[in-house]
């Protein structure tokens, strides 16, 4: 579904984010929202891909670009963790009812376990691809050479060459650094009450496959998976990787359709 069709949620005065919503129109009692990553839009190819599941099946489907994000309104480098992770909880609150799987791909799934922690009941389920979780910390601050740091801590922003979008290099900002250490969760123990499933590449040179065995570890749950796929890269696009995706939706959201009484 193209951008053009978005409707737009004023999330603050004079802020607005785009969404999208499909699927809902079945009996299916559990829904899907799905997070993207850093500098990413809703409208990727795990995206589409989850959108035509939603139509397929009648789940509904809410997706949306964060502030600074796709067609949203804002800067990236003016917002930060918070920001997003405040987003994610209005738009839930606004656009989603009865039980929900929440999708996470990089930093979306980070912001995933944030919302789960937070939400609690209202989340039937976790889907994490990749999950850049701590990215500020683990991904972006433990990887800075000397000169970024230096640069970082003198200048407010360093500049990062993105292999996604050569002509358009990532900037990080010393307010996200520094923002996303409140949010730390890798120092203890991830308490979830909702079934888990990581999805993760073994060749996935942006979120390395340790970070999320880490995660896994990390996390407290009664049923919580991580599937390692070989030779997936961070996008995780590929058929193979888009099916596995779909089927664990539909596992997850069929769990949550039980639990709520069929």
């Amino acid at each position: 579904m193209s951008a053009e069709l978005a409707k737009f949620h004023e999330i603050r005065p004079g802020k607005r984010l785009a969404y999208l919503k499909e699927g809902g129109k079945g009996r299916a009692k559990t829904g899907l929202i799905w997070l993207g990553g850093l500098r990413s839009d809703m409208t990727g190819t795990k995206a589409e891909a989850l959108a035509s599941h939603a139509k397929a099946t009648g789940r509904a489907l809410l997706r949306f670009d964060y502030s600074g994000h796709g067609a949203s309104d804002g800067a990236f480098t003016d917002a930060v963790i918070s920001d997003w992770l405040s987003e994610c909880e209005a738009m839930f609150a606004a656009h989603s009812s009865g039980p929900t799987v929440i999708c996470g791909s990089s930093m979306g799934g980070w912001l995933a376990l944030l919302l789960a922690m937070r939400l609690k009941a209202r989340v039937a389920g976790l889907i994490l691809l990749a999950p850049a979780t701590d990215m500020t910390e683990k991904l972006i601050w433990a990887k800075a050479s000397q000169a970024q740091r230096e640069t970082l801590m003198r200048e407010g922003r360093f500049v990062e060459p993105s292999a996604y979008s050569p002509d358009d290099p990532l900037i990080i900002t010393k307010a996200l650094i520094e923002d996303g250490r409140q949010y730390s969760l890798m120092g203890a123990e991830i308490p979830l009450s909702c079934p888990v499933r990581i999805l993760q590449g073994d060749a996935d040179p942006d979120v390395p496959w340790e970070h999320g065995l880490a995660t896994y570890q990390a996390i407290r749950a009664d049923d919580c998976r991580f599937t390692l796929i070989k030779g997936g890269d961070h996008r995780l696009s590929t058929m193979r990787d888009l099916a596995l995706l779909t089927q664990t939706a539909e596992a997850l959201c069929g769990m949550g359709d039980n639990q709520a009484g069929g």
